[in-house]
């Protein structure tokens, strides 16, 4: 198999235009502003000390920048992953402190190296498999927990853990317990970002929402009075390398876990970075978002760092900050450095309330209820007489994404909404429409479908039938009882498949049309084809042999029917 082609390092700097300049670098001040406390939060999510989410950070955003497809993903750790990873470490190590911090260093190597060969082999296809609607599913589902996931921060009350729903009765049962100081601290923030970006969209609501919360803990000691902050930051560069204490063996073993880790990291970032790249027009390619996760995670796992990915809030800031490039990401790696070396003090005092605001403000608008409405609308009463339950497959699959994600978190909702559209696939392809054509009126060669059409006439004696699908083993049955049906119809003589509408044929299927001609030729019938178009007419000459009579078009079938009657 060939290496995907090479792309240049860097790629969204490329032809750059000094006008973007300035939107670039305040988006990058915006994504630090988020970067440097979420990442402090996730790495508690994974059981290791915050300052690691630092660590992660700056290799991920430059190695992304340099090999991803994205001009607005923002790579970094991320609440999924991170759990992901919590619960991997837990089953493999006895739970130390230094194991634990080694093993998490060793889950995103892995992860990476995992990224890295799936990209080099260009199985990016795989998200062929994953539809658009399961994406969108998988997006709103993601959103929706991460909003759920913030808001016990916003109230100031414990967090509980569990699914969505877990999480939306417990929270029920706390709001009596809500922090009034945390709740107002997180209601003006939040009101800061939604009121800079409608009003004044130049500035980074984000940014202003940061520093309006840290002077508050300054001025009036909220911090005193039981407003959570994000604490004591250790400060300095992490140690580079393999993570001390660890071996290729505890690699080895890691493999399973950075697995599952691996594919719910490429779609959620796949699906941010598509989510932003429509609105401007751009491709994202596949195989270089595997690649430049596989850099992203090994840079990482080598500085010491923990698994991270595509991040869904952190580019839902960057694109809403006014991005351009993934300059902003690399102006966000420097800043998160020098935050590293010198500004850990900064964030110690940032209000937690204003990180879960900051954060329910950039997803919310990931929360697309109206495409969900848009797929339902798309059904028609034809649609719901020929697939029934499954007319609307698009829906459900989103539905199914949705909910498997609520209720199951992301790897299990994201393989139930694949499940669920890869079966309603075969669904409708094993119970094609086959349609019953009449000649349209006032022409002599064509033909169109009477139960649509009620005006165009019937051919009489002969039932001519059209196939709109591919026909394989899977659908067999179902056209060779449609055959025979229209066969046993009285004074039926013949029957026209016009397979004009088939694409794609099997070797089980054309040994099905040949088995049925001969089962009609006992009853004194014919089965003839129209239509056999590329490799419908090829595999009908190899395997029939000629036991089912080829003709180009539906009307030159029906005067070889009349003919040979006569």
């Amino acid at each position: 198999m060939s290496a995907p082609p090479a792309a240049p390092l860097f790629a969204s700097l490329r032809g750059y235009r000094r006008r973007w300049l300035r939107a670039d670098v305040v988006a990058g001040l915006t994504v630090w502003a988020v970067l440097v406390p979420e990442s402090l939060a996730y790495a508690s999510i994974a059981g290791v000390s915050p300052v690691v989410g630092l660590y992660a950070a700056p290799p991920a955003l430059v190695l992304y920048a340099a090999f991803g497809s994205s001009r607005h993903l923002v790579v970094g750790p991320m609440s999924a992953t991170a759990a992901m990873s919590a619960a991997a470490v837990a089953d493999l190590t006895t739970g130390g402190p230094g194991e634990v911090l080694a093993f998490t260093a060793v889950l995103a190597l892995v992860t990476g190296v995992l990224a890295l060969a799936a990209g080099v082999l260009r199985l990016g296809f795989v998200a062929n498999f994953i539809s658009e609607p399961v994406l969108k599913g998988f997006v709103i589902g993601l959103a929706l927990t991460i909003i759920v996931g913030q808001v016990p921060k916003l109230l100031g009350v414990e967090k509980e853990s569990g699914n969505f729903f877990e999480q939306c009765w417990h929270l029920i049962g706390e709001l009596g317990d809500t922090h009034g100081r945390s709740l107002a601290i997180g209601a003006v923030s939040f009101f800061v970002v939604i009121a800079v970006r409608e009003w004044l969209p130049l500035v980074p609501g984000s940014l202003v929402a940061v520093v309006v919360g840290v002077v508050a803990v300054t001025l009036f000691g909220l911090d005193e009075h039981g407003v959570e902050i994000v604490g004591e930051i250790d400060s300095g560069l992490p140690a580079l390398g393999w993570p001390d204490g660890s071996s290729l063996r505890d690699g080895l073993r890691a493999t399973g876990a950075a697995a599952g880790i691996m594919l719910v990291a490429f779609v959620e970032g796949l699906g941010a970075a598509k989510a932003y790249a429509a609105r401007e027009h751009d491709v994202i390619d596949p195989n270089r978002e595997l690649i430049g996760l596989g850099a992203a995670n090994l840079a990482t796992g080598l500085g010491s760092g923990m698994v991270v990915n595509g991040s869904l809030s952190k580019t839902a800031v960057n694109g809403s900050a006014g991005a351009r490039t993934q300059l902003s990401g690399l102006v966000a790696a420097g800043l998160t450095i020098v935050t590293l070396l010198f500004l850990t003090g900064l964030f110690e005092q940032l209000p937690e309330p204003t990180l879960a605001a900051i954060v329910i403000a950039a997803v919310i608008e990931l929360v697309d209820v109206g495409a969900l409405r848009g797929l339902y609308r798309l059904y028609t009463q034809d649609l719901g007489r020929i697939y029934g339950r499954a007319a609307r497959p698009d829906f459900a699959a989103a539905i199914a994404a949705l909910v498997g994600v609520l209720l199951f978190e992301a790897l299990p909702g994201l393989a139930l909404g694949v499940v669920v559209s890869l079966l309603l696939l075969l669904r409708r392809a094993s119970a094609p429409h086959i349609a019953v054509l009449g000649r349209v009126p006032g022409t002599s060669d064509q033909f169109g479908d009477v139960d649509r059409h009620p005006d165009n006439r019937p051919v009489p004696g002969v039932v001519v039938l059209r196939v709109e699908a591919g026909l394989f083993f899977a659908n067999t049955d179902s056209v060779r009882s449609a055959i025979k049906e229209a066969a046993s119809r009285p004074d039926t003589r013949a029957v026209i498949l016009d397979a004009g509408a088939v694409p794609s044929i099997d070797v089980t299927a054309v040994r099905m049309l040949s088995e049925t001609a001969g089962d009609l030729e006992r009853d004194g019938r014919r089965l003839v084809i129209a239509h056999d178009l590329g490799q419908v007419g090829d595999l009908l000459a190899i395997e029939a042999d000629g036991d089912v009579p080829v003709h180009r078009t539906v009307t030159e079938a029906i005067d070889a029917v009349d003919g040979s009657s006569a």
